[in-house]
């Protein structure tokens, strides 16, 4: 599903992040991951109304974040993206706050697990697996109750926790939101040949995370559970896909979505015209990201049963 044209602040965004990854020293450490291996961020300060939780379990580390009233009993799993090399940002913190409000007033557990090249697969999905059996065994919520949500190496790190949870008879989740998956580890995909000029983040160049990935050692990558594109779709609960339509990683949420659809899964994908990659943290600053997050709305509402109610003050302040 084809979303409508690049609106002209969302093209303005996008010629920014082309022209500043492209016309400056930063192309190769940002495009190799180095700035993303070490942020430099400035001490994140949870809002009113929230209790927030920091602890390491197992060996990585959990941020719990919870209203301070009532509860109830829903929760997300946020798996946040980096390629597998970069560790938690403030993004997720704030984005873990926006969902929560659209939760109508869930918790929501973010994990900070451990990445490459420290840690290889499959560290990173033995972490996803804890942290989920963390919520259902420890804190004794209803799977049905949880949804996973993950973005780029966070959204194939979702699938394969999916497909884990499956192969392994795990109580699967309600659902799936998925934000410019990284599916595909091989780099296999159609769109990386017909975006590689286009993409305005990891595009005209193979030195690149995508290509050059610390995570699979000495795995192959067509493993499913380091790409999910390769994997097998039955059973896997309902999802939602988004992605940029100049994306290198666009086919990595075609192919996937295609593949659920033909497994018999309940499976919807949105393609944002014109759109980058993870445009969706732009959050408010332009109406292609405002439009996905309505749409992460619903689609949440769909899956818990929530009333219909006004989020849109609450989504400014988020």
């Amino acid at each position: 599903m084809h979303r409508r044209a690049t609106s002209i602040r969302g093209e303005m965004v996008r010629k920014f992040i082309h022209n500043f990854v492209n016309e400056t020293p930063l192309k190769k450490p940002i495009q190799t991951g180095e700035f993303r291996r070490n942020p430099k961020e400035s001490e994140w300060i949870c809002p009113p109304g929230y209790n927030y939780g920091l602890f390491s379990y197992k060996g990585f580390g959990m941020e719990y974040l919870r209203p301070r009233k009532g509860n109830t009993g829903r929760v997300i799993l946020q798996l946040h993206g980096g390629g597998y090399i970069g560790p938690m940002k403030n993004i997720y913190r704030t984005m873990a706050v926006r969902y929560s409000k659209l939760l109508h007033g869930g918790d929501v557990l973010t994990i900070d697990y451990r990445v490459a090249p420290a840690h290889k697969y499959p560290a990173a999905l033995e972490d996803a697996v804890a942290a989920y059996m963390w919520l259902v065994e420890e804190q004794e919520y209803d799977p049905a109750k949880i949804m996973i949500v993950g973005d780029s190496a966070g959204g194939g790190l979702t699938l394969a926790l999916l497909m884990y949870l499956r192969d392994h008879n795990m109580p699967l989740p309600n659902g799936a939101i998925l934000m410019s998956p990284w599916t595909d580890l091989t780099c296999s995909g159609e769109s990386h040949t017909y975006n590689f000029e286009k993409d305005p983040l990891f595009g005209n160049t193979k030195e690149s995370m995508l290509y050059d990935s610390d995570y699979i050692g000495e795995y192959d990558p067509t493993i499913p559970y380091i790409s999910p594109m390769f994997g097998t779709y039955d059973d896997l609960p309902p999802m939602l896909y988004q992605v940029g339509s100049f994306e290198m990683l666009r086919s990595d949420s075609e192919v996937a979505h295609e593949k659920a659809m033909g497994a018999g899964c309940d499976s919807k994908l949105s393609v944002y015209e014109g759109m980058f990659h993870e445009f969706q943290m732009s959050l408010n600053l332009i109406p292609e990201s405002k439009q996905a997050w309505k749409e992460v709305s619903a689609f949440i509402k769909e899956r818990f049963e929530l009333e219909s109610w006004n989020h849109s003050r609450k989504l400014r302040k988020g």
